[in-house]
């Protein structure tokens, strides 16, 4: 008996980073030192007076029984409390707010929750894979809006808007909502309230939910912070915005992230969510609270840390030869393949790269078709070994970079990326 009889399993490709991912763990396994920058994972340890307000909070046994699956009251009201410091935006938490068991799981339950078979999403590509497939396990069509191509660059407004337009004005029926991500997981753009102001006019016009997607609100290391959409007062008319306290403090493993914004969607989400769960265990939220309300510098020393990595990697990786635009948000850099291994595609390029200088990277057609001539880079080892991860690059390019021009016809490329072939 297969998986392959199940329809919603059936709606999923084939997994992109798998082969990665198992070559990773075989080259481990034989003692190999792999650097790895694929997943966005962060190294950190959560900073210690969060750690002691769970202790503290686990120590009551109160906090064992069932929690909410909206989320306890303190957390949404210090998030409330977040968003008004942070952007001047006034939340009510118990209409607007409601707290997710990451900011993933809150966007996959919102699209079940909102969509019916056959609704049409709106989804820039490349895109972080929960934005398109979280609506696709729910019955819906996926129609992509090709952005991040600019090397590096913000995406055009102008051009955005033309897309939008285009892409409602050819779909039957019109589309159910938007998928908005900035800073941008994988591309790292960033944008500005001149950006979203278009946007939401336009959206309100049509009918057309917003899902913003704000997990790097925190991280940024150049300009102005990024802004949340629901800075423009009309957006809460059609917009819900989800945030994560994952790389903000280092609480990836907690799994703690918020939904903000229109009081439907928000309702739609803590209906579905009644039924799945009971909300993230309390302690776990108490915790969350104190991070909120408690002493900031931890954020700047985590955004600090995060732009000294940046340097280190964009500096290395030039010196190795490879142009890398340099990210202003995000823990990512979104790598250009480099030109004599551009006709590799993303996927054969990271094998070669993990296979041959010992460093993993996300190959960019894991975030979907536009994303196929970039890698993924994050910046999730100390700076020692991120200087280690751009020497084996430069050696690596100047080992293999002849061969790779070289290699345009399948058998060369085969024996490239498993010389033991090239033996046969």
């Amino acid at each position: 008996m297969s998986d392959s009889e199940f329809h919603r399993i059936k709606r999923l490709p084939p997994y992109v980073f798998a082969e990665v991912n198992a070559m990773k763990a075989r080259a481990r396994a034989a003692g190999e030192d792999i650097i790895d920058l694929g997943m966005g994972n962060p190294d950190q340890p959560t900073p210690q007076h969060i750690v002691d307000k769970l202790i503290e909070a686990v120590r009551d046994p109160k906090t064992h029984r069932y929690s909410n699956s909206r989320g306890i009251p303190g957390l949404r009201k210090a998030h409330a409390a977040y968003y008004k410091r942070r952007f001047n935006v006034d939340v009510d938490p118990e209409s607007e707010c409601i707290v997710t068991i990451g900011s993933k799981e809150g966007l996959a339950n919102l699209a079940q929750a909102i969509t019916s078979p056959g609704d049409i999403i709106l989804v820039p590509n490349p895109s972080y894979p929960i934005h398109p497939f979280g609506f696709i396990l729910a019955g819906a069509s996926v129609r992509h809006l090709p952005v991040g191509q600019a090397n590096g660059t913000s995406t055009d407004i102008d051009s955005f808007m033309n897309m939008l337009e285009r892409a409602v004005r050819h779909s039957v029926p019109k589309p159910l909502a938007l998928v908005l991500n900035y800073p941008s997981n994988p591309t790292a753009e960033v944008v500005g309230l001149d950006f979203y102001r278009p946007i939401v006019e336009f959206c309100r016009k049509h009918g057309i939910y917003i899902l913003s997607d704000l997990a790097y609100a925190e991280v940024f290391f150049d300009g102005d912070p990024p802004p949340s959409i629901l800075e423009i007062p009309e957006a809460r008319e059609v917009a819900v915005e989800f945030t994560s306290m994952s790389k903000t403090y280092s609480m990836a493993g907690w799994r703690i992230g918020f939904a903000t914004g229109n009081k439907k969607l928000i309702t739609a989400l803590a209906r579905i969510k009644s039924y799945l769960d009971y909300g993230a265990f309390t302690p776990i939220q108490v915790a969350a609270t104190a991070a909120l309300n408690g002493p900031q510098e931890c954020v700047e020393q985590v955004r600090t840390m995060y732009r000294q990595r940046r340097d280190v990697m964009i500096e290395g990786l030039a010196a190795a030869g490879w142009t890398v635009p340099s990210p202003s948000a995000s823990m990512f850099a979104w790598a250009p393949i480099p030109e004599p291994f551009a006709h590799l595609g993303s996927l054969e390029f990271s094998k070669l790269l993990l296979q041959e200088a010992k460093v993993a990277v996300a190959p960019g057609i894991g975030f979907g078709e536009y994303g196929d001539g970039h890698v993924r880079l994050a910046l999730v080892e100390n700076v020692h070994r991120i200087r280690q991860a751009t020497r084996n690059i430069k050696e690596f390019f100047r080992s293999n970079a002849a061969g790779a021009a070289a290699s345009k016809d399948p058998a060369a490329r085969a024996a490239l990326l498993d010389p033991e072939k090239a033996k046969v």
